[in-house]
């Protein structure tokens, strides 16, 4: 199949939601409003989503879309966009750059394409699922085998608790080096080579279906928890090669 066309239009959408969005970062004034499921959103989130909605309207009525802010619209179509305008509006709205904006598409139910694209930084990572791309530059995920050589993310290190239980201190123990540089943009610097290992015990299908072909591209390994399909699933784990992330599922299960 020939992704050209979507990559063309994908690298539109991504760069037109950057423009909009990159104004309303550091606003102390923006306001934040607090949604049932008890997460953050604003006007950029909220206005992000519809104006690449409006964009895919006009070029590909016939598809499908799945967006965080605004719902499902044909979630069956072969050809569905899955849409987060601001993957980590907790960063967001604290004046922390290490968010982004997940545009996915579905062929038939599978990711096939993604980017994820932090419009501050001016990063947009294109992936899918056999090259991954850096601002059109070719990247790898590192050669890490090892747990205790590794560097591990994780968006929050109570969600990452609640769901592993007591032995969670313990298991991230064995990495070398353990930071929160988490939602996709630390799948963003697994793909980038710069880390090995992001584990989200809490997802969305909006907060995976990019980051399946992203990492894939870059050589790595993107599972759910169990070391399954990760997409659609409730918790996610990549990892820069197949020995690490075995390495991480045995651990995790354990």
């Amino acid at each position: 199949m020939d992704l050209s066309p979507y990559r063309a239009c994908l690298i539109e959408l991504a760069q037109a939601s950057g423009e909009f969005i990159r104004p309303l970062f550091g606003q102390t004034g923006l306001a934040v409003e607090t949604k049932a499921d008890h997460t953050p959103v604003t006007a950029a989130d909220r206005g992000a989503e519809e104006l690449i909605r409006t964009m895919l309207a006009k070029q590909y009525p016939q598809h499908g879309i799945i967006g965080e802010e605004h719902g499902s619209d044909r979630p069956d179509a072969e050809f569905v966009w899955v849409l987060d305008p601001i993957d980590g509006t907790k960063s967001f709205i604290t004046g922390v750059p290490l968010w982004g904006t997940l545009i996915a598409l579905l062929h038939n139910g599978q990711p096939v394409l993604g980017c994820i694209h932090q419009p501050i930084l001016g990063q947009l990572m294109i992936g899918d699922g056999h090259s991954t791309t850096l601002n059109d530059r070719p990247v790898q995920t590192r050669k890490t085998t090892q747990l205790a050589a590794s560097t591990l993310l994780t968006s929050d290190p109570f969600n990452f608790s609640n769901r592993m239980g007591s032995g969670s201190n313990e298991f991230l123990a064995q990495a070398k080096l353990v930071r929160t540089w988490g939602d996709c943009y630390g799948y963003l610097l697994v793909a980038s080579g710069h880390a090995d290992i992001m584990i989200d015990p809490i997802m969305n299908p909006w907060d995976i279906a990019a980051l399946v072909p992203v990492i894939r591209g870059a050589g790595g390994v993107i599972t759910d928890w169990k070391g399954g399909q990760p997409y659609p699933a409730d918790a996610t784990v990549a990892a820069a090669t197949p020995e690490l992330h075995a390495a991480v599922i045995a651990g995790l299960q354990s």
